[in-house]
């Protein structure tokens, strides 16, 4: 998308006060709520030690000897593992021993949580309480986001075991806190937590309404990232479990990798409709349109894999994908896609929050805010400027389309005056075109006629003898087969009648062959005479050789058609120049039904054979 440079200017300040003004009003509240601090003078040391392969319980644990405990720095961050774990830290006696107090784990994604109170006199825990999003979200000791159990008497010395097993990060940031600080810190967080999820539901609610109006797909999808952010973001504090999905143990242990492929695999298919990326690289699209489909098996996969696997797998391959859209973005705003710049800045400070959060989830990097807190901030600035380049983005392609409304009025005024002018050239051709039409189809209309005349005098000539006026071989052939096809579609007899003049070399030899062809002519007279059927086909197939095709007759019919044949060329002789010329013929008779195609052949050979016979056998007489 190419925008003028006023423009340009003008949306590169606009971003930047906006995504400055965002990114410092969220660090400060980042900074205000984050409870993780390096040591709290309330508890002591922390230690911890891992369980492997030995059964430890609050009965046996509290028994090890302290040189087996290791110290740990808090907040508490040993990086993604199974294994379980168990912490042990002591509680001073509380100054103001009127007031509650309360322990937190300010960390909503632990599994299993078990925590037990002992008092400095004795090895048996006074009370345990279990907690974790493995449990139902109404039997937890106090309804809260994260782990939230009150502690013993103030006036003594108290020791915390804490047992933990989770699939995820082992992340313990500690807190005592006082009943009412508690209430005020719990109630200002969740206040800006929910202008943040308001803020997140009115950006997708809005979008999926321009979505409804403007059928621009890229507001469906960018409604779809938004929301799945915002969900995955509310399953990192624990809000999705207390509020949306309560209670639904097996969902709750799903939630966060569901949401976050939904969000990357919504953000994958927003990029490519937003960003021309098909019309400058078509490889390119098509890796981004492969993440996309990874990113969607992906969703399929969360019902299927455990998470400890698929968080891994999310976090490698959103660094990975992240990194991908921010380089598109830099090499489409090289190729003067203004757009593509903002795109790349937004996308940068998710990946930069994202790295981050990864890297303090895997022990890397400590931070003294929260990992989940810096997602949040990379998230919502990201939000916040991926809204802009889309309001952006919209807004000139709207200006775009009134230009084009504009330009495409301008050029219909002149295709119809260019048509006004073309209309009146044509009514000044149109009736010689017209009278040239007319004339040259009738000159093609008799050209067809005449080439149709010499079609059937060619077909003709190809079909008759020249000398008798009957068919020749050619005919017979096309002939003999068809009616064999017929016999074997109506199972009816077909017969064939082979003729040969008897002595026509000497005929031809005493009188010439103009005597022989008068011959030929008779016999083929006397033939014709003895065919009454128009089905009944005579054919020249040699010199002196004829044959005739009976359809639907039997044997004795042809027999009997050529026993007169033969009577009537031995009583009647041929005129040659002044002489008569006695004739007689031989002739083979065959009838069959046929059955199959190269049955005709057979036919023809068998009435040979019986000519042939007849010959043999003295001449003048018929064969069957």
């Amino acid at each position: 998308m190419l925008i003028n440079k006023d423009k340009v200017r003008n949306y590169d300040m606009g971003l930047f006060i906006t995504t400055l003004c965002a990114v410092i009003l969220l660090l400060v509240i980042a900074f205000n709520f984050s409870t993780e601090q390096t040591h709290d003078p309330r508890f002591s040391q922390l230690t911890y030690i891992k369980q492997g392969a030995q059964k430890l319980d609050f009965h046996t644990v509290s028994r090890i000897p302290d040189e087996r405990w290791k110290f740990v720095t808090a907040p508490v961050n040993l990086g993604m593992d199974t294994e379980v774990y168990w912490f042990k830290f002591n509680i001073a006696p509380m100054k103001d021993i009127d007031s509650d107090y309360l322990l937190q784990i300010d960390y909503a994604l632990i599994d299993k949580l078990s925590i037990a109170l002992y008092d400095s006199l004795g090895s048996t825990p006074r009370v345990i309480y279990h907690a974790g999003d493995s449990i139902e979200f109404g039997e937890r000791p106090i309804n809260y986001i994260t782990p939230l159990v009150p502690l013993l008497s103030n006036e003594l010395d108290q020791q915390v075991v804490l047992r933990v097993e989770t699939s995820g990060t082992i992340r313990l940031p500690i807190k005592v806190w006082e009943e009412n600080e508690f209430i005020e810190h719990a109630s200002r967080r969740d206040m800006v937590m929910g202008l943040f999820f308001g803020f997140i539901c009115a950006m997708g609610i809005s979008n999926l309404f321009l979505f409804l109006t403007t059928k621009r797909r890229s507001f469906l999808y960018y409604s779809g990232y938004v929301f799945s952010l915002g969900l995955t973001l509310a399953a990192l504090h624990g809000y999705g479990y207390a509020f949306v999905w309560k209670d639904l143990i097996w969902f709750e242990s799903i939630a966060i990798a569901l949401f976050a492929n939904a969000t990357i695999f919504f953000a994958s298919i927003f990029t490519r409709h937003l960003l021309p990326i098909r019309q400058h690289s078509r490889l390119l699209d098509t890796l981004l349109k492969g993440v996309g489909w990874y990113f969607g098996l992906s969703l399929v996969l969360c019902f299927i894999l455990p998470y400890e696997l698929l968080i891994k797998i999310f976090l490698l391959a959103m660094c990975v994908t992240v990194t991908y859209i921010i380089g598109l973005g830099a090499w489409l705003s090289m190729k003067g896609v203004a757009v593509a710049r903002y795109f790349s800045v937004a996308w940068g400070c998710l990946l930069i929050s994202a790295l981050v959060a990864s890297f303090d989830n895997m022990n890397i990097v400590q931070l003294g805010i929260s990992a989940n807190n810096m997602l949040i901030i990379g998230g919502a600035v990201e939000a916040v400027i991926l809204a802009s380049i889309l309001a952006i983005s919209y807004s000139h392609s709207r200006d775009d389309l009134i230009y084009a409304q504009q330009f495409a009025l301008e050029k219909e005024k002149q295709a119809n005056s260019a048509k006004e002018d073309l209309l009146a050239v044509q009514q000044r051709y149109q009736e010689d075109l017209e009278y040239k039409v007319q004339e040259r189809t009738l000159e093609l209309e008799i050209t067809l006629r005449e080439l149709s005349d010499v079609n059937r005098e060619l077909e003709q000539l190809t079909s008759v003898d020249p000398l008798t006026g009957i068919n020749n071989r050619r005919h017979f052939d096309k002939r003999l087969k068809s009616e064999g096809r017929r016999s074997r579609r109506e199972q009816t007899p077909l017969s064939l009648i082979m003729i040969d003049i008897d002595h026509f070399k000497q005929i031809n030899d005493t009188h010439g062959h103009t005597g022989g062809d008068a011959c030929l002519i008779h016999v083929t007279k006397l033939l014709k005479e003895a065919l009454h059927r128009p089905t009944d086909d005579l054919c020249r197939i040699g010199g002196e050789e004829f044959a005739i095709i009976l359809p639907n007759t039997d044997s004795e019919g042809a027999q009997h058609v050529a026993r007169t044949i033969r009577e009537q060329v031995e009583r009647t002789p041929s005129q040659v120049d002044e002489h008569c010329v006695s004739l007689t013929i031989s002739a083979g008779v065959a009838t069959a039904i046929i059955e199959r195609d190269e049955q005709t052949h057979e036919l023809i050979r068998l009435a040979d054979e019986k000519l042939y016979a007849a010959k043999a056998g003295g001449r003048n007489q018929i064969c069957y």
